[in-house]
């Protein structure tokens, strides 16, 4: 007899979504299509606060300062990060590091806390602040959602609880995600405007954190470059064909749109797009699909040149050595 999970695979594989990128205007329909994501994934249900940063220390490293600071994303919720700014560099351009399902934001940053860490940053290129330094960049660690000090469980990711409770709220997992990138971009603007680049903020993630990174592009335009890693495929062929996170779910959206409509939403900015050739959760037959659809977008604009997909030669992690050396090429530093 057919599961039921085996039903809905089924029926997803014939689902057309009815908004998505087709060729038409990209202005006008990037203003329907973001104002139709945004009400999927709930933005409307977030308020602006004052961010009250607190800064709690700021230390000299090995080629950087150090400053680990909290702000308020919403009334009476606080999100922990750490700025790594770059010795000897005037002004340096931005990379926020978003960790997917690891135990959090301390594995961007290179510092193990638990067993198995230097294992997820040493095999994965995933200590992405270390690297981005070392690249000129001002690096950026920001705890998601259900990540580390904001789990359940710090040592382990916790998103089901959370992201179920959110959704009968109207919100979503990847919509606080996006909210707290926005907040962040704000205390730089305020904050870090003498210091940092601010023409020149880019993003990056691997898996989860690829997924908001994805989303962050699709909606927020004070990012000008995405690098969203292990993370863009079919909803058919990834998050709707087999198990993954809660938090990766948006209520109604392959009615709407694919992931292709977001690298399409994120026009024009660059677009780093890094799959695994043996990532089987992403599998790379559907990232390809993703890609040339986005990618549609901006040829017929005239800026194919600024979208790129990396192909690693692994499973599921960040390719550090094949990906920057694209970054520097459109960012130019």
């Amino acid at each position: 007899m057919k599961t039921s999970f085996d039903h809905n695979k089924e029926l997803i594989q014939k689902v057309i979504p009815s908004m998505s990128y087709k060729g038409e205007n990209i202005e006008e329909w990037k203003k329907s299509a973001r104002e139709k994501l945004s009400e999927l994934l709930g933005m409307d249900k977030f308020t602006k606060v004052e961010p009250e940063p607190d800064i709690e220390y700021t230390k000299e490293e090995d080629g950087f300062t150090e400053t680990r600071f909290t702000f308020q994303s919403e009334k009476g919720y606080r999100v922990p990060c750490h700025i790594l700014i770059p010795n000897g560099v005037e002004k340096p351009p931005v990379m926020i590091c978003l960790q997917g399902h690891s135990r959090g934001m301390h594995i961007s940053l290179g510092k193990p806390k638990f067993e198995g860490d230097e294992n997820s940053i040493n095999g994965g290129d995933r200590d992405f602040c270390v690297r981005a330094v070392k690249e000129g960049y001002a690096a950026i660690s920001l705890e998601m959602r259900n990540f580390g000090e904001l789990s359940v469980f710090e040592s382990r990711p916790r998103c089901q609880m959370s992201s179920m409770t959110a959704i009968l709220i109207g919100r979503t997992t990847i919509g606080e995600r996006v909210w707290d990138v926005s907040r962040l971009i704000d205390i730089l603007e305020s904050d870090y405007a003498d210091e940092l680049d601010l023409d020149n903020i880019c993003c990056m993630g691997n898996s989860g954190g690829g997924t908001a990174t994805a989303y962050i592009a699709a909606l927020e335009d004070r990012i000008v470059l995405s690098m969203p890693s292990c993370a863009m495929c079919t909803f058919k062929d990834s998050i709707g064909a087999m198990e993954h996170c809660t938090c990766n779910y948006v209520p109604h959206i392959a009615e709407y749109f694919d992931m292709g409509d977001l690298m399409a939403m994120a026009f024009p900015k660059y677009f780093i797009q890094v799959s695994g050739k043996e990532d089987h959760i992403f599998p790379l037959f559907g990232a390809e699909e993703v890609f040339e659809k986005g990618r549609k977008a901006y040829e017929k604009e005239g800026k194919a040149d600024q979208c790129a997909l990396v192909k690693g030669n692994g499973g599921h992690r960040f390719y550090a050595d094949d990906s920057w050396p694209i970054v520097h090429k459109y960012i130019g530093k």
